[in-house]
């Protein structure tokens, strides 16, 4: 997405995560904008086979984003992986794949662990 994005897509991407920071108490608003903002990363890769994975979750990630949003049980917690997400925006809108990357790595494993923290596993 980084390489690929258009500027229209670029902003997609940077508005959910906005989206997300501006809701973060409103858990049912955040898990949207979250969504949103995976899907957009997808489209943004011009990558037909991402876009169907992460539609592919998009179920799962429906049902299990509440128990990782309530693993981070602070304001300061749900910030700061809301925080991660303007990360990745940031490393996409200025076209740094290895950044986007390395974000996107940190994001997935905090999730990963999020989920196994609260015994889905």
């Amino acid at each position: 997405a980084a390489l690929r994005r258009t500027d229209q897509e670029a902003a997609a991407i940077g508005r959910s995560a906005r989206l997300m920071r501006e809701n973060f108490r409103n858990p049912e608003a955040v898990m949207e904008h979250d969504i949103a903002f995976h899907e957009a990363i997808a489209a943004a890769s011009h990558n037909p086979v991402f876009s169907l994975i992460v539609t592919a979750f998009s179920g799962v990630t429906r049902r299990t984003w509440v128990i990782g949003w309530r693993t981070r049980s602070s304001d300061e917690a749900q910030l700061k992986m809301i925080k991660g997400h303007e990360d990745i925006a940031e490393a996409i809108l200025k076209g740094d794949p290895r950044l986007a990357a390395e974000h996107m790595a940190q994001h997935f494993d905090k999730s990963v662990k999020a989920l196994l923290d609260a015994g889905i596993a």
